[in-house]
């Protein structure tokens, strides 16, 4: 593992959280949360990222609260509020300052849950992305009164590499709709697909609170080191 180092930022007025190799890096990722903002799990897989190589920078969906100083009921009133275009225009930004102030080369990204969803829109979005990570995407139909952008629609517009790592007992992303998803992103005419399916595990297996289900433990000890290849071979030089 590379030595890194990490800490918070503001980047035109937004809140995030870098981590990258000491001596820098042409490569990065862009970090979409989960419901649990940068909490000290995101902080971690930012931190894992890092050690590979490859630079880190962290969106924060909420502007300052986590799982780490904030209820669940708390968190969810702020996921009710998001709106899909500002998240954009957010990611965006961080993009810019990627490419731009860190003087990074190639930029994926990579989300879990609701920033799987995100990851898959923003891919389709910005063609400057050089690949896009979905850990357990949060696409429910029917979406969301908020959720006013079609993900598995979008994903069809995705240029670059993909890699999906489903739940199969995901209680969000019913079976129909990743099928739907992976018939979608196989009837791309540029870009790799790859989709894991994990039998039994859990919506958000990646997150340690559930990891007392020993099915959700074993589908990240499995996805994540495959997850982190597929991020290096991607975007580092």
């Amino acid at each position: 593992m590379t030595d890194i180092e990490a800490e918070f930022v503001h980047i035109a007025g937004l809140r995030a959280y870098l981590a990258r190799p000491l001596g820098g890096a042409t490569g990065g990722m862009l970090l979409l949360p989960m419901i649990t903002g940068i909490d000290a799990q995101v902080r971690e897989y930012a931190h894992d990222i890092a050690g590979t190589g490859v630079t880190a920078l962290v969106w924060d969906p909420w502007h300052g609260p986590s799982a780490d100083d904030s209820s669940r009921e708390e968190l969810v009133e702020l996921m009710r509020g998001l709106d899909d275009e500002k998240c954009l225009a957010e990611m965006t930004t961080l993009l810019d300052h990627a490419f731009g102030e860190l003087r990074l080369e190639k930029v994926g990204v990579i989300g879990w849950c609701l920033g799987g969803r995100l990851a898959l829109i923003l891919g389709a979005r910005d063609t400057r992305v050089e690949n896009v990570v979905a850990y357990h995407p949060s696409i429910a139909v029917p979406p969301a009164p908020n959720h006013t952008i079609d993900a598995v629609e979008q994903a069809g517009h995705v240029a670059a590499p993909v890699m999906v790592l489903h739940a199969g007992a995901d209680t969000i992303m019913s079976a129909e709709t990743f099928a739907n998803l992976q018939a979608t992103l196989q009837q791309r005419e540029t870009g790799a697909t790859i989709t894991h399916v994990y039998p039994g595990a859990e919506h958000g297996f990646s997150s340690r609170d559930r990891h007392g289900n020993p099915v959700n433990a074993d589908a990240y000890a499995v996805s994540w080191p495959q997850a982190l290849s597929f991020i290096g071979d991607t975007v580092r030089s």
